[in-house]
């Protein structure tokens, strides 16, 4: 008679390779989330799906299992979760972490009669037509009184562009790519009147970065009589090179023709994620949302990467409205600044010079015509 003996690290591995599933209580709404666990030559990797959010498959950056103890890191999400496994091997007890608010998640083991149906992620839109010119079809444009000092939302999901609490200078930053201090010229409320904006492309398909930013380009021509000239001014900017030690860069796991970017709360500072975005696209995000000066990058860094940055920012970025952070406690370390960070996590460099600098210089504006 044959037989195996089997070690406890086979075992467990065993045990721990497969399909695990559990809910996170996320306040308003419960979320769903499926973790597929395989184990290749003793390297952990680790699948996850929001099955409530969309179930488009994120990977993890790191997995390690210690024994008992699992942790494994969504970078795209910002989140990460640390459980350890029961005695029968059914389930894990464990934290899920998402910016400062760490939630309880219990993860089951599935079998093929409990397992969640993770559906299908939707099909990609239609790109449009490359050498397509579109404009807004429909456009709407209200006044918001908020009294918001930043910009909420500039976003163009598949075919709806909305901007929440954009003043005239975020429209003309992210139509011309420029930063706020290369707009010169402007009225006095160019940076206090604030708008919402709801509108639609004329032609199908999901239009690029450019075409969204043509687009923009005309309505400001149509509703605001915007009218300029180019000039090139030296000036203090931020130029982004690749780090001593080389860059750390992540290439993406999105496909589409637009990049995504958003802020959220991370462990001691502030999260930015970035999706499906050149460097340059990069760069353009962060002269627009973050930082006081230009940004130019001069990586020379071809391709399209996720890029998520912790950090804590200061007063002289976002406006001068940096979000706010919860307070330090002796078990959340404080996030280092926005340059030691893109330095250390994705291997970056962003130093202050003096260049030469294109300027939008405006002739003419006024306030929105009514819709």
């Amino acid at each position: 008679m044959a037989f195996t003996i089997m070690c406890g690290s086979a075992l467990l591995a065993q045990d721990v390779a497969g399909t695990w599933q559990g809910t996170i209580k996320a306040g308003v709404k419960d979320l769903r989330t499926v973790i597929k666990l395989t184990s290749d030559d003793g390297r952990w990797k680790a699948v996850m799906y929001s099955i409530d959010q969309g179930a488009f498959p994120i990977k993890a950056s790191a997995v390690t299992l210690n024994g008992s103890e699992l942790k494994f890191i969504i970078d795209m999400a910002g989140a990460t979760y640390d459980g350890k496994l029961s005695g029968d091997g059914k389930f894990f007890t464990g934290t899920w972490t998402q910016g400062a608010q760490p939630l309880p998640l219990i993860l089951v083991k599935a079998t093929p009669e409990t397992a969640w149906e993770i559906p299908e992620p939707p099909k990609p839109e239609k790109r449009m037509a490359s050498d397509a010119d579109p404009s807004f079809e429909v456009a709407t444009i209200k006044p918001n009184d908020s009294a918001g000092a930043s910009m909420q939302q500039l976003t163009m999901m598949k075919r709806d562009f909305k901007v929440v609490n954009g003043s005239l200078g975020d429209l003309i930053a992210f139509a011309f790519d420029v930063q706020m201090k290369q707009i010169v010229g402007g009225p006095s409320w160019m940076d206090h009147d604030r708008y919402d904006i709801a509108a639609v492309p004329d032609m199908e398909g999901q239009p690029s970065l450019q075409q969204a930013r043509g687009m923009l380009r005309k309505l400001l021509a149509d509703r605001f009589k915007l009218t300029f000239h180019d000039e090139k001014r030296e000036m203090a900017a931020f130029v982004l090179t690749v780090g001593k030690n080389g860059q750390k860069l992540t290439p993406t796991q999105f496909t589409g023709p637009l990049p995504g970017m958003g802020m959220g709360p991370g462990v001691g500072g502030i999260a930015m994620h970035v999706s499906n975005a050149t460097l340059t696209e990069f760069a353009g995000f962060l002269q627009m949302v973050v930082l006081d000066k230009p940004v130019v990058d001069q990586t020379g860094v071809k391709g399209k990467y996720d890029l998520n940055i912790t950090f804590a920012p200061d007063d002289s970025q976002f406006n001068g409205h940096p979000p706010k952070l919860p307070a330090a406690t002796d078990g959340n370390e404080v996030a280092p600044n926005l340059f030691e960070a893109v330095q250390q996590q994705v291997g970056l460099k962003l130093a202050a010079e003096k260049t030469a600098v294109g300027v939008i210089a405006i002739d003419h504006v006024e306030k929105p015509s009514a819709n």
